[in-house]
């Protein structure tokens, strides 16, 4: 018997995997480009040889991608809702809570990536095998993972997609349940803040 899915509509699950996407490509593969870019056109060591802090650029390199990506996930709700019909019987503030949880995972990985390899090209495929396919493959959205084999179910452990794609179906069919959002969000936050700190401990002001 399904509860909240009473039809069997397919979109009331596939709709908001689809969203959990396009988080992760805004999130991860435009964030790869930022400071390999600037590497690339040696702008980065004139930034760094300014007396701004270094976690002071990492926000700041973050901060319009964050305000890109809950845009899209406005519009992405109200697609779903209007367009594809989707209840959403869950709050505004659940949905951003969620939402901002992830978007600071997924831009954390994009700008490690990016401060790592300092080359564009790199970003882009690191980008794609890190992050996009990972959340694509492996977060739940088009494979069930209690279907998969064992040592899969515990790679999906690493991918904070996964941690986003069940908030976000409840939120949308069943409404607010923050015994689930606390911990997903909890685990989303502590990947953002290991990125953070990765990428702020890379960036250094010497130029070898």
């Amino acid at each position: 018997r399904y509860n909240y899915n009473p039809g069997l509509e397919s979109r009331h699950m596939l709709v908001p995997g689809a969203m959990v996407i396009v988080m992760a490509m805004i999130g991860c593969l435009l964030t790869a480009l930022v400071m390999s870019r600037e590497y690339e056109r040696g702008t980065m060591e004139g930034l760094l040889a300014t007396p701004i802090p270094i976690p002071a650029i990492v926000f700041n390199k973050l901060v319009p991608y964050f305000v890109l990506g809950l845009a899209s996930m406005g519009v992405c709700v109200t697609v779903a809702v209007l367009g594809y019909g989707l209840p959403f019987r869950g709050s505004l503030l659940a949905l951003l809570a969620i939402c901002s949880a992830f978007l600071t995972a997924s831009l954390g990985m994009g700008l490690m990536i990016s401060a790592l390899t300092k080359n564009q090209f790199l970003s882009t495929q690191f980008a794609m095998i890190a992050g996009f396919l990972p959340s694509m493959l492996l977060s739940g959205f088009m494979f069930e993972i209690d279907s998969m084999p064992r040592p899969i179910q515990w790679i999906t452990w690493l991918v904070p997609a996964r941690y986003f794609v069940t908030p976000l179906q409840t939120v949308f069919l069943v409404g607010d349940v923050w015994s689930l959002f606390l911990p997903a969000i909890a685990i989303m936050l502590a990947f953002g803040a290991f990125f953070f700190a990765r990428v702020t401990a890379s960036i250094t002001r010497t130029i070898a």
